[in-house]
């Protein structure tokens, strides 16, 4: 992996440009399996041309680590043009450099373990009203379901704002979602022209929260509240205009990744029934009353290889785009300044050199005793790596946790039989029917106390 003049001579990875402009934009936002016919054709590095640009995909621990680990040398952050227009100008994640790492460091604070803790009760009040619901409603559709509670979750405990109690708040947040990842045409009809008009509403609500809550006691039980505190080396606060980008943000990743790593737990335990007993008889045994905690979280060991395995299977963020800013080597091949590069996260975690039976969901591949992901660093990557892992990894891991011990613990439902299960891969994973199910409340039920009530 060297930066030589050698590299002139050195040939581009395969593959095909396609058309000229649009290149494979619409094979690639079509096809689910886009990367995987192209790695089985040309091999684990390969080029196409995707919004615009020239791309290479990356594929494999070995080429993610030289990604990730090169940021700022030979990469740097790179968001499609629809993407960078909607997260906005001053967005942590269009941010680079020390800019990045001064905001990185600020918002991390209301990800820090003492704030996750204080977030447990709120975050399970608010699944339980959400599971009552549902076991009223007996058969439902869950995605949209579960985009609503995550949402609802994401508002109160970021913003300290109530989602429900604003619908609209949430239909613009649906237009602005759909658009992040679209063709950026502006028109009035267009996903990316009803998100843009989306983003402006939803920074106009998000400006009134900012405003309403300068005028009130500092509050840290939000990250909102940690954020209006929070100053730079010179002691300046964040302006109106980031804090609102930076608002944004947070409640896009608090939520729509979150929901798709929800609705595939939930499809993959009622597909494996065998799991899910496993799962359920881990509660029984250890048979903590509830309210739980975060040390009670800790000790559901199988629980989190469950989890694990589940973003393995189908990480909600399927890669990351990057830039050339200086031409490198990799095995090979010469990767062009200037051009984009896409790591897999999805087809990294399928690699069959490093998971027995890699198609296959099975959580005690993360048992102690196998531990396969611990074979190769950036081997299993959900949350990316690197100066820019994902902020909220661990607000996220404590969520589909809380969340999965209280619908194990307590509900079993069913997939309503001839329904499209297809995963739709854009903007993030999800059932093309959106996961129809009947639930209801188990008989084991009555062996937990009803503390929470």
């Amino acid at each position: 992996m060297t930066t030589t003049h050698a590299q002139t001579s050195l040939p581009l990875p395969p593959g095909k440009l396609g058309l000229p402009f649009i290149g494979e934009t619409i094979s690639f936002l079509r096809e689910p399996d886009f990367a995987q016919k192209r790695q089985e054709r040309y091999g684990s590095i390969f080029k196409s041309h995707l919004f615009g640009r020239p791309t290479v995909f990356l594929i494999g621990a070995e080429a993610i680590r030289f990604l990730l680990t090169n940021e700022n040398q030979y990469f740097t952050i790179n968001w499609t043009y629809s993407t960078r227009v909607l997260l906005g100008p001053t967005s942590l994640s269009v941010q680079t450099g020390t800019k990045h790492q001064q905001r990185r460091k600020l918002l991390s604070q209301a990800f820090q373990p003492r704030a996750l803790a204080g977030y447990v009760s709120s975050m399970a009040d608010i699944t339980h009203s959400y599971l009552q619901k549902w076991e009223r409603q007996g058969t439902l559709t869950w995605y949209p379901e579960l985009r609503k509670y995550t949402f609802d979750v994401a508002c109160k405990l970021l913003v300290g704002a109530d989602a429900a109690a604003d619908s609209h708040f949430g239909e613009l947040f649906e237009d602005y979602c759909n658009g992040l990842f679209s063709i950026p045409v502006r028109l009035p009809w267009t996903k990316f022209g009803r998100a843009v008009h989306g983003r402006e509403r939803l920074l106009g609500i998000i400006e009134e929260i900012v405003l309403k809550r300068q005028q009130q006691p500092n509050s840290s039980q939000d990250a909102l509240g940690l954020l209006l505190q929070a100053r730079d080396e010179d002691g300046n606060s964040l302006s109106l205009q980031e804090l609102k980008d930076q608002v944004l943000l947070l409640l896009f990743a608090g939520h729509e990744t979150l929901t798709s790593g929800l609705v595939s737990l939930c499809l993959l335990l009622a597909q494996h029934p065998e799991v899910l007993a496993t799962a359920r008889a881990e509660q029984q045994q250890l048979g903590f009353e509830e309210p739980l905690t975060v040390e009670h979280l800790k000790q559901m060991s199988y629980l989190d290889q469950v989890l694990k395995e589940v973003l393995r299977i189908t990480p909600p963020v399927g890669g990351g785009f990057r830039e050339v800013i200086k031409s490198c080597e990799f095995n090979g091949y010469l990767i062009p300044q200037g051009w984009s590069v896409l790591y897999q996260i999805a087809r990294t975690q399928k690699d069959s050199s490093i998971y027995t039976e890699p198609e296959r969901f099975d959580p005690q591949r993360f048992a102690p005793e196998r531990a396969e992901d611990k074979a190769k660093l950036f081997s299993h990557v959900p949350f990316g790596g690197g100066v820019r892992e994902c902020i909220g990894k661990e607000f996220a891991k404590l969520e589909m946790k809380l969340f999965a011990a209280l619908l194990i613990r307590e509900y079993e439902w069913e997939l309503v039989p001839e329904q499209n299960l297809n995963l739709i891969m854009i903007p993030t994973p999800h059932p093309h029917d959106g996961l129809q199910v009947k639930l209801r409340r188990t008989a084991a039920t009555k062996v937990y106390t009803n503390s929470h009530k």
